[in-house]
């Protein structure tokens, strides 16, 4: 397995997690052991970050659209998520990772909500990577929640809309404080964004891999990186202007 130096890995990785109902089914086990086994995967990959000095991954965990899955379902994976907050983030700690959730956390009950809050609040310094869990998200929902807090803002006198740019939007939108996405990642197949970091996601570099999520392991990963540090990130330029020759 080839090994990319730290210095040419991207800062920030974004990842829909897809197949783990197909990774049961082949399996003939129910859909949960699949979001059980992807938790696993989380992990794994987790630790990958870490040891490639990545600063900041989004994994994308529960989508704004999925609460329109089987009633079951939805139940068995807010179980999941709970289970997951009370048993993994003071080990996410310990290992330097502070964790972060994006999305509209209104619709989670209030004992979800509190364990999201206390696992915010248990590693504000002095972390090695930001791991940010992007749950009842959507990306045009995190468009809409930007441009109604400008709005408001600009109804109280606070802004002047002819001020509003693309950074004081950028601003306004989820882990604004955080890089964009060099790296953008989806397992199971399928090629689309999936409402997923929809204004983030502008210049990142897109990777499909057929595997699916309960199967990404380092060797998946590291496959990732090798597609990342082969490309050529122009941001709208040339080669020969990145190259210093404006020929």
């Amino acid at each position: 397995m080839s090994q990319t130096s730290s210095a040419n890995n991207p800062k920030h990785i974004a990842i829909i997690m897809d197949g783990n109902g197909r990774w049961a089914k082949a399996r003939n086990r129910p859909r949960t052991l699949g979001h059980r086994a992807g938790a696993a995967a989380v992990r794994n990959v987790v630790e990958f970050c870490i040891a490639h000095s990545i600063s900041v991954l989004t994994l994308f965990a529960f989508s704004s659209e999925n609460w329109q899955r089987p009633s079951d379902e939805v139940s068995a994976l807010m179980r999941l998520f709970l289970k997951m907050l009370e048993s993994e983030v003071d080990e996410l700690a310990r290992q330097g990772v502070q964790l972060r959730f994006i999305g509209e956390r209104s619709k989670f009950s209030t004992e979800i909500q509190a364990k999201m809050l206390r696992a915010e609040n248990l590693n504000l310094t002095a972390k090695k990577m930001t791991l940010v869990l992007a749950a009842s998200y959507g990306g045009r929902w995190d468009i809409v929640q930007a441009a109604k807090k400008l709005a408001a803002e600009v109804a109280a006198g606070k802004c002047d809309i002819d001020s509003i740019d693309e950074n004081s939007f950028s601003a306004a939108l989820s882990v604004a404080d955080l890089p964009a996405p060099d790296l953008f990642i989806r397992t199971g197949g399928e090629q689309r964004i999936s409402n997923f970091l929809l204004w983030q996601l502008a210049y990142t570099e897109l990777w499909f891999t057929e595997t699916l999520w309960p199967d990404v392991d380092a060797t998946i990963m590291q496959q990732a990186l090798d597609f990342f540090t082969g490309r050529e990130r122009r941001f709208g330029l040339i080669s020969e202007q990145l190259a210093g020759d404006s020929r």
